[in-house]
């Protein structure tokens, strides 16, 4: 057929230019069929029209929403964006994720309508996360900010990948050094490495991903070489983006304030508070003193004054101090450095309790009887000046009869009386039956140039437990006063444990002959029972940690549900303001709801609660993930010229790929490849938490003692990987499957993952 020849009216492909005016210069959006109608473009160059508009939209000329086009510098109706902070005004504010920055200024930022009463259990949008919006259609002449509405969370809290920038011709390339991202490889344009030398630590921000090929990112900072000081930590907090630089206008607001003055504040300056907390505490915030009631009508009781420094005397609601503090969210202990939720002059001067200094404070004042339980509450705002400073083994050492210079005066006084009502207030607590676990925290103790010295596992002492029952004492009587004055209340919650959790820990104690009763509400008592089954075994240690597992994750919200851990029917946060920001949101409200000033809680404040709280709990828990990553990381430093070593460890869970175990003398965290165990083929068993040898029944299970040798320590990752020297408990075989493969003890195995190490093996063929 011959080929139709071509005319000379026949349309040309636009340039980019001509396509922009086109759009720039429509009222409403356009697509594809519309620029091709305009320019009279049929057939194959359509095919080209799609090439060129793909081109516009990735280098940010246009944007596309719902397939159809718009000028650049109007965020399309329906798209992704990054809620990045909140405002002046409480207000969560959003970015769009596409978006030219160099060739179109700063992004919009848009302004974030929420429920402000969700469900519980709803998923609340809150700084980090990254959301699916609707922009609303509003002629605001007062606010020309976008409003928008999430339509669903796509991620929470999104933060930036950190790795290794490996320079090549073409810019570098990201290699991850968390576990996680391990293999998942970014390229970087030359003119997105900020400058990074090969080598360097860098923190990137995803620019575009392809469907073939790694996804592109930019060097967003810089954190220096791998061996730099304090650079374990500073991975993990760039990692989880938790901010670790104040910003100059919240550092220049603290040097401004002025200490607060006694005027509106009753003088307790008499009273000898005094402090109790680690030897190395630079901030004190809780002060504390008893005293036997004189009442004639309780006889044995006492009272109890639990001081809190007034943190919300300094960090009024809106200001650049307490925007950072809500971003923050807490502070931030890692072995070498504490990242804190205020700046040093708030934090370690102004609010923290200094012995014979005057200082701000909100003091709650507890009667309670001789068995505990309380009597009457009051709180008061006031100026108080601590008489000690007392770090927690120099009390106890002071009441068990060694006294020092500073304590042989307290002893009769203030430490006899404060005592006595922590005995009364042991009864209360054993009589109410907390969820009370065994669970021995280690502390990493550092050489002068910030590696490794050694893991110690703090003396649990009398004197720690009696500052925690003080405190769970005026948080109780906190959460109960606002809710007599009908104030919102940042509540901490703790949910029972799911149905699907205690069904497994269900099974899992029937393998020990231990027996959790099947009723409709599991309290803590139950597991209290189990714990005290188990104390006396081997197994203590593990019981204690498969409880643990099986509970909810505590979390902060105003729709109150009690705390299940502590059996407690309401409980908020209210004894540290200075590191974490739920507690200065209490005392806020406990401030309006008695009239102790004019910087109380805001209607803003109280109206955004719920996403507060959601914010607040996920703050918490990257600060936890970014602390034990860091002990992760230091840990396998430590070891890193160990391996080939032995260790003694304990099996710490068990999964169908493998083993992980605890290190005894360190608590450090390893694996052990399923493909390095035995000379039989393993079967996870959820139910027994173990591994299972099909032929030999060797059995490797949650909580046994095993012998392992160190393999590989990657301190960057801080990951170690392990194998085992030891064999399994003895166990019954399976029942073999017909034309079931048997292996051989000689090291014969009929499983993928191969004998154990340093037994020969003939090689077969065989797949499950």
């Amino acid at each position: 057929m011959a080929r139709k020849p071509k005319t000379d009216i026949e349309p040309r492909l636009p340039s980019r230019e001509e396509i922009l005016a086109f759009v720039a210069t429509q009222t409403g959006r356009v697509g594809k069929r519309e620029v091709a109608r305009h320019f009279g473009l049929t057939g194959n160059d359509k095919i080209a029209l799609k090439k060129l508009l793909r081109g516009l939209i990735d280098d940010g000329l246009v944007t596309k929403g719902r397939g159809k086009l718009a000028k650049s510098g109007r965020p399309p109706p329906v798209q992704v964006a990054d809620i990045t902070h909140r405002d002046a005004d409480g207000d969560l504010i959003a970015s769009p994720v596409e978006w030219d920055e160099d060739a179109h200024g700063e992004a919009p930022a848009i302004v974030l309508s929420v429920s402000h009463r969700p469900r519980h259990g709803d998923p609340v949008p809150g700084v980090g996360d990254r959301v699916l919006l609707r922009l609303d259609e509003t002629d605001d002449e007062v606010d020309e900010r976008p409003t928008g509405r999430v339509m669903k969370i796509l991620e929470k809290g999104r933060p930036r990948m950190v790795g290794l920038f490996r320079k090549n011709e073409h810019g570098g390339r990201l290699v991850p050094i968390d576990k996680k991202n391990a293999g998942k490889e970014m390229l970087i344009p030359a003119e997105a490495t900020l400058g990074a030398a090969d080598g360097d630590l860098v923190a990137v921000d995803l620019i575009r991903t392809t469907r073939f090929g790694p996804p592109m990112a930019k060097v967003k900072e810089r954190l220096g070489p791998v061996g730099s000081e304090k650079a374990i930590s500073l991975i993990a907090l760039t990692a989880h983006g938790i901010p670790y630089v104040f910003r100059e206008d919240t550092l220049k607001e603290a040097e401004r304030v002025k200490p607060a003055m006694l005027a509106g504040r009753e003088d307790w300056r008499a009273l000898p508070l005094i402090t109790i907390d680690p030897p190395d505490a630079k901030d004190h915030d809780d002060a504390v003193y008893a005293e036997a009631d004189p009442s004639p009508d309780n006889p044995g009781g006492f009272i109890i004054t639990i001081a809190i420094a007034d943190v919300a005397a300094y960090v009024r609601p809106g200001s650049a101090l307490d925007r950072e503090a809500a971003i923050r969210g807490n502070s931030v202990y890692f072995p070498d450095r504490v990242v804190p939720m205020l700046p040093e002059r708030i934090s370690n001067d102004l609010c923290s309790l200094r012995p014979l200094e005057d200082r701000p404070a909100l003091a709650c004042r507890v009667v309670i009887r001789p068995d505990g339980r309380r009597k009457s509450h009051s709180f008061h705002r006031i100026m108080m000046r601590s008489a000690a400073k007392l770090a927690y083994a120099q009390a106890q050492a002071a009441i068990d009869g060694r006294t020092d210079e500073t304590t042989e005066m307290l002893v009769g006084p203030i430490l006899k009386p404060l005592y006595d009502a922590y005995e009364a207030l042991k009864r209360a607590r054993d009589d109410r039956e907390p969820l009370d676990l065994d669970l021995p925290e280690r502390k990493i103790m550092l050489k002068s140039d910030g590696t490794v010295d050694r893991v110690v596992v703090p003396l649990r002492l009398d004197a720690h437990r009696l500052i925690e029952e003080m405190m769970i004492l005026a948080n109780v009587c906190a959460a109960e006063t606002l809710e007599k004055h009908r104030t919102v209340c940042m509540y901490r919650i703790h949910d029972a444990p799911s149905l699907e959790k205690l069904s497994a820990l269900r099974e899992f104690l029937k393998t020990m002959d231990i027996a959790l009763p099947q009723a409709a509400q599991v309290r803590p008592a139950n597991f209290n029972g189990i714990l005290a089954r188990a104390a006396t075994t081997d197994q203590a240690e593990l019981v204690n940690q498969v409880v643990l597992r099986s509970q909810s994750q505590a979390e902060y919200s105003p729709e109150n549900i009690g705390h299940f851990g502590l059996n407690l029917r309401r409980y908020a946060h209210f004894t540290s303001p200075i590191r974490r920001y739920a507690d200065l949101l209490v005392h806020r409200g406990l401030i309006k709801a008695l009239g102790f000033g004019e910087d109380g809680l805001t209607e803003a404040e109280a109206s955004s609660f719920a996403e507060r709280g959601a914010e607040i709990s996920a703050a918490e828990r990257r600060a936890m993930a970014a602390e034990r990553e860091t002990v992760d990381r230091l840990i396998a430093a430590h070891l890193a010229d160990r391996v080939g070593e032995i260790f003694s460890a304990k099996i710490s869970g068990v999964t169908r790929f493998g083993l992980f175990v605890r290190l005894e003398d360190t608590g450090a965290d390893g694996f052990v490849p399923a493909a390095s165990i035995g000379g039989d083929y393993f079967r996870h068993e959820p139910n027994a938490q173990a591994l299972i040898g099909d032929r030999t029944g060797e059995t490797y299970r949650l909580g046994d003692t095993v012998a392992a040798r160190l393999v590989e320590a990657a301190p960057i990752a801080g990951a170690l990987r392990f194998e085992l020297v030891s064999d399994g408990r003895a166990g019954l075989a399976r029942k073999p499957r017909p034309g079931h493969m048997q292996g051989r003890r000689d090291g014969g195995s009929n499983r993928p993952y191969g004998p154990r190490p340093g037994v020969k093996s003939k090689k077969r063929g065989h797949k499950r």
